[in-house]
């Protein structure tokens, strides 16, 4: 077992006994009669009486429902666990019940490159919210219809996504900076009534037209009736509905009850084949974890909440239940380093932001470029950074406390998109050690598992979860007899849910990610298939065969290389590198252009023809030859040997 890692911070007693979690642990107490020795002994009661905490959950952020619910969990299973039958809710109306508390307090504030500087009132919100939604409604739009935008990280994103979610239709989201293949790839899968875009957007001081590649993607839509564009780049399409119509109405707010497990929004998170995984998440569960989280978070009405993230990225989704706790959330649309690495930190500081979240990428390029923002900005109000998206490494946790704060809560985070959640994070009342996220959220129950499905402990294994969340995904779109949730999560360890990072946990209840264990692409946060850049790449005349990995490990920069073999006779030079650079880019998005291409005889395959795409992953990462293939297995054992010639040359620049 390791040994235990530094300390770098110890709450005061007088921060721990303030904290949200320290009040629901008092609660508990109170109301419950439950009391516990520390917070590994509340994990432990959170996961085993699963019924007595999310009931527990529920009274406590006094959640709101038209009908009650019967019970909590009527069945414990997965897939297909059953939570909260009978309740009747809506999402959105929980997100915005501060209105009645604070109608002229701050709920949105944001900081966009391309409009300036926005407020908005809980009572502007509010009614923008209901008008939006009377104009959606009077376009045919009602329960079930999905709606789908292609918006930046703004309050029109915001807006039209409650809007939708109050009439009990469903919303998905994309990024402006995504390639149109990507979104169709997306939206296609569930033909949406609705389509909400943005012509373009201002990114580091430079005007991004996206005229062109709006009108393809609805033209790529057939299902599709109406179109509403934010006019950016020029005048409004024919046949298109400005969006500054939609928010000036008159109405009054309304919310149709649906069930607990009504589907609220479809988000995307790629396996390493087909299409992207179109996951379904429902009202009810996005809620109560919502809720939840705010204990880890140490979340409060008034505080002030800003995330670091991309509309593309499940941290735009996430960052909608700071809302739900009556926080202000500060949303940030621009390049990060324009005009200098400081912009972020400057608007953090001059909104007064309480929380701020970042990936873990943004905090290794801060600390490389040798800011250091508590020497130049007043961070005052800063009590809390926040970091997902890849492992932080140790050193990431020295800049911060050197460069920001040497008195700051820094909890990083690890979930994913499947989950919109965390599995393991921070608690303000714990000690910050080095590298090292400090608890299993509550109410999951994460291990770490071997091959065998014995559980580990201060040893690197598969992430899983051996009981089901209330946000957990209700299905895939399309998937009817549900084998591709059942491949995606359940196909290693019958009924546990396997989500494809490397996790240790240590012995003190902590947890170290290291990585993701498959060959899902994780680049600064956002997930892809293998499959999608392989869409791009072998639709050149040039390419015949190609294979990506993402070398991503904790304690190492993370580094993705591209194998690809040419037509024959042809040789990859600078032309035809930058031609398969812009393919991906077109196709799919900049953040996913490899970091080299190499060209190769041969693609390594299985008997049956799949690429062995984790094999190779696991030699690149440092895996003996001999051990992490069965070359008896393999249609050409011999290709093998060429990635074992790059991965020694890789070893041997890396140490020169």
């Amino acid at each position: 077992m390791s040994d235990p890692r530094p300390v770098l911070w110890t709450p005061s007693v007088e921060r721990a006994e303030a904290s949200r979690m320290a009040e629901f642990m008092r609660w508990l107490e109170s109301e419950k009669g439950l009391s516990f020795d520390d917070y590994n002994g509340l994990w432990r009661w959170s996961v085993e009486d699963l019924e007595g905490f999310w009931q527990a959950i529920w009274e406590f952020f006094d959640l709101k429902a038209s009908a009650p619910h019967t019970r909590v969990l009527a069945k414990r299973s997965m897939p297909g666990a059953e939570w909260f039958p009978g309740a009747k809710l809506n999402f959105a109306e929980q997100m915005l019940r501060q209105t009645e508390k604070t109608p002229d307090g701050p709920a949105l504030i944001v900081r966009s490159e391309t409009f300036g500087r926005k407020e908005l009132s809980w009572q502007e919100l509010s009614e923008q919210v209901a008008s939006v939604a009377a104009t959606l409604k009077k376009m045919g739009v009602g329960q079930g219809d999905r709606v789908v935008a292609i918006l930046p990280n703004t309050e029109t994103a915001m807006i039209a996504a409650l809007a939708t979610m109050s009439l009990g239709a469903i919303w998905s989201l994309c990024a402006p900076d995504m390639g149109h293949v990507a979104i169709l790839d997306r939206f296609r899968q569930i033909a949406p009534k609705v389509l909400i875009a943005q012509d373009g957007y201002v990114h580091a001081g430079r005007m991004v037209d996206r005229r062109d590649v709006i009108e393809t993607i609805r033209n790529g839509l057939p299902t599709v009736e109406r179109t509403i564009i934010v006019p950016v780049a020029g005048d409004l399409p024919h046949g298109t509905t400005d969006w500054s119509t939609l928010t000036t109405g008159k109405a009054g707010l309304e919310f149709v009850q649906v069930e607990f497990d009504h589907p609220l929004w479809v988000v995307y998170s790629s396996g390493t084949t087909g299409n992207p995984k179109p996951i379904v998440h429902g009202h009810g569960g996005v809620l109560i974890e919502g809720a939840k989280k705010s204990l880890h978070l140490d979340l409060r009405a008034e505080d002030r909440f800003c995330w670091l993230t991309s509309s593309g990225w499940i941290m735009w989704n996430a960052q909608l239940s700071a809302l739900g706790q009556g926080a202000t959330i500060i949303l940030y649309d621009g390049a990060p380093n324009h005009p200098d690495m400081l912009a972020v930190w400057r608007s953090v500081s001059e909104e007064r932001a309480n929380y701020f979240g970042v990936g873990a990428a943004y905090i290794t390029v801060c600390a490389k470029s040798g800011i250091r923002p508590r020497d130049e900005l007043d961070l005052s109000a800063l009590r809390a950074v926040g970091a997902t998206g890849s492992p932080l490494t140790s050193d990431g946790y020295d800049w911060i406390y050197d460069a920001v704060d040497p008195d700051i809560w820094l909890a990083p985070i690890s979930g994913g998109t499947d989950i919109c959640g965390a599995f393991v994070g921070g608690n303000v009342m714990l000690p910050v050690r080095a590298g090292e996220m400090q608890c299993r959220y509550l109410g999951n129950a994460v291990r770490s598992f071997d091959p065998d499905g014995r559980e580990l402990i201060g040893e690197v294994g598969e992430l899983v979860c051996t009981e089901p969340l209330p946000s957990m995904p209700l299905f895939f779109w399309g998937d009817d007899d549900g084998s591709r949730l059942h491949e995606s999560y359940y196909d290693t360890y019958p009924g546990v849910w396997r989500h494809g990072d490397w996790i240790e946990i240590t012995p003190e209840g902590g947890s170290v990610i290291y990585g993701r264990s498959d060959a899902t692409i994780n680049r600064k946060g956002l997930r892809l298939g293998s499959s999608e850049i392989y869409q791009a790449v072998e639709g050149l005349d040039e390419i015949l065969d190609s294979l990506v990995v993402d070398l991503e490990f904790l304690g190492r920069e993370s580094f993705m290389p591209l194998f690809v073999v040419t037509a024959t006779g042809l040789e990859l030079d600078d032309a035809l590198r930058e031609k398969i650079a812009n393919a991906i880019r077109q196709s799919v998005s900049a953040r996913f252009v490899p970091n080299e291409i190499v060209q190769v005889a041969e693609i390594p395959r299985t008997l049956s023809g799949k690429k062995l795409e984790v094999p190779v992953k696991k030699l690149l990462l440092g895996g003996d030859p001999g051990t992490v293939v069965n070359r008896d297995s393999m249609a050409n054992p011999d290709s093998f040997e060429t990635f074992i010639a790059y991965a020694k040359a890789r070893e041997a620049k890396e140490n020169a």
